[in-house]
């Protein structure tokens, strides 16, 4: 790609043989004229002589135009048949020869797209011609360009399957390793009470469970990754489902001694989207809120609608996020705190769905930190974006 920014469009030289080449036609094609014209003049010298009423005719219309014209050019007929001869000979050998350099600009095209097709695909041809040609040179360069960029996606693509099965297997392997050891101790008797039996499975049990919220998470993140998952429409008041949504997670929220408070600029923000599927990303910000806002007091959400979107903010006063992780946060598996997650449970991927779920709404999500606020700003339309594809309306 950065040979293409750096070549320069140049017109295409010709080699030696293709000059010899275009020589030898223009010689071959004068001939031929030549012989062409030698041959029309006899021809008409032959029925002119023939033909006395045609030669009768001819010498008055010579006469006619001396005396109009009051010139004796037209007294000889070679004045102006070698002119017209010379005139069409030349339009001949021209078309001639530029048919020939076009079919030899074709071929050096023809050797540079048979270049990229070895694999250079660094490489753009470089010529400038006119006309049609070029209109094919510039497409060539452009599904070149389209072919490079979807081999990098492929690529990348790829790489992100690695890692997903990369960081599944790591994540699994852990709690599928505590509960493997915990049961081979049951299996070979080595306890020694009774209680003991009850703590390995017990620790057993938190360990698949570990293991089956990692899964459901798994499976969430690839079901709302699919280009072609549905979203079932309906209109709905969105403050009214986050009011619900905060009374739902009351009760864990006071055992931790915090308050979450939903603030509205309006009594209601009524909006179409897929409820079912935007209770799992606040789900995911409150819960996480709770879990990971160390020394927090407080959960605000913040509803608002400002010209065709609605802004929610979950914020909490807990502790402040690094910013070298603000950035990493949506990314699939990413923890803050690796103890954090040991500590919680966290999978890291219900940002990513999060991120997610918004974007197929046709919105967008981020999150700003600073000693006082950690922040999560959603964006969403009110009305469904009539351009989405693969919807369902309820």
């Amino acid at each position: 790609m950065e040979n293409n920014l750096s070549d320069k469009k140049k017109r295409i030289s010709l080699t030696s043989k293709e000059i010899s080449e275009l020589f030898a036609e223009g010689i071959i094609t004068i001939i031929l004229l030549l012989l062409i014209n030698v041959a029309v003049v006899v021809l008409i010298s032959s029925i002119i002589s023939n033909s006395p009423s045609l030669n009768e005719s001819i010498f008055e219309t010579r006469n006619s135009f001396v005396r109009n014209f009051n010139s004796t050019i037209f007294l000889n007929g070679k004045n102006f048949i070698i002119p017209l001869f010379f005139i069409f000979d030349g339009i001949v050998l021209y078309w001639r020869l530029f048919r020939r350099y076009r079919q030899m600009q074709l071929r050096h095209i023809i050797l540079e797209l048979h270049y990229i097709a070895e694999g250079n695909y660094d490489h753009r041809i470089p010529f400038e011609v006119r006309g049609d040609l070029n209109r094919i040179i510039t497409s060539i360069n452009g599904l070149v360009d389209s072919t490079v960029a979807a081999i990098e996606e492929e690529r990348r693509i790829e790489q992100s399957k690695d890692e997903l099965i990369t960081n599944v297997s790591h994540d699994i392997r852990t709690p599928l390793t505590s509960i493997i050891g915990y049961l081979g101790l049951i299996e070979d008797r080595q306890y020694h009470s009774e209680e003991d039996l009850l703590k390995y499975t017990h620790t057993a049990y938190i360990k698949a469970k570990q293991m089956k919220s990692l899964v459901e998470d798994l499976f969430e993140y690839t079901k709302v990754r699919q280009p072609s998952v549905p979203i079932n429409y309906i209109s709905f008041d969105m403050v009214q489902l986050l009011e619900q949504l905060s009374i739902d997670f009351e009760l864990e929220a006071k055992r931790k001694g915090i308050a979450i408070q939903v603030v509205s600029s309006s009594s209601q923000v009524i909006m179409d989207g897929d409820t079912e599927k935007i209770v799992r990303v606040f789900n995911n910000l409150i819960a996480n809120a709770l879990k990971y806002g160390r020394g927090a007091s407080l959960i605000l959400i913040e509803i608002e609608a400002i010209g065709t979107e609605a802004v929610i903010t979950v914020k909490n006063n807990g502790q402040m996020i690094p910013k070298a992780s603000l950035d990493s946060l949506f990314n699939r598996f990413y923890r803050v705190e690796e103890s954090r997650s040991q500590e919680t449970g966290g999978t890291g991927l219900g940002l990513a769905i999060a991120q997610s779920i918004i974007a197929l709404h046709g919105g967008y999500i981020y999150a700003k930190s600073n000693p006082d606020w950690t922040s999560f700003t959603i964006h969403l339309p009110l009305t469904r974006n009539k351009g989405t594809k693969n919807t369902n309306i309820s």
